[in-house]
């Protein structure tokens, strides 16, 4: 395969932000990917509940293990992988805010996919009881952005 075509599609993941790239030619194939191949801590979807670490002061002055509290409600998930941003602009007020009543069709995010902004509304009316992605971060698809309860 030839260096400028393995050039060209380097420069397409980093200008669109798709994780990993695989093209098959003939008998020829590359695969290019942002990630290190080296293992790592598994990484795992959050299911329903959703666990959120609460730390407490330590007596002894350590650093007290985490305690999970657990968060259940429904989940609004990714329909695809992007870049997701939590406000329309950078240092713009963000779409919702963590304790927020949403209605059906309210905009919790943008996912930016292939130089798309992508409105993520919310399929539930309810409060926005957690967020479990940052500003700005890589999702996956089906991969969980919010927990929306019906307090």
């Amino acid at each position: 395969m030839d260096i400028r075509k393995i050039r060209k599609l380097i420069e397409l993941i980093n200008e669109t932000g798709v994780g990993e790239i695989e093209v098959k030619s003939g008998d020829d194939s590359v695969r290019i990917s942002r990630y290190s191949e080296q293992p790592t801590a598994n990484v795992t979807h959050l299911a329903t509940p959703v666990a959120a670490l609460q730390h407490a002061p330590s007596s002894n002055g350590e650093a007290p293990a985490p305690k999970p509290t657990v968060i259940e409600g429904h989940e609004v998930k990714s329909p695809m992988v992007g870049t997701a941003y939590l406000a329309p602009t950078p240092g713009a007020k963000p779409f919702v805010e963590l304790g927020q009543r949403v209605s059906i069709g309210d905009t919790l995010c943008i996912i930016e996919a292939m130089k798309m902004f992508n409105q993520i509304e919310s399929d539930q009316a309810g409060v926005v009881s957690a967020r479990v992605i940052e500003n700005a971060q890589p999702v996956e698809y089906d991969q969980p952005l919010f927990v929306i309860t019906d307090e």
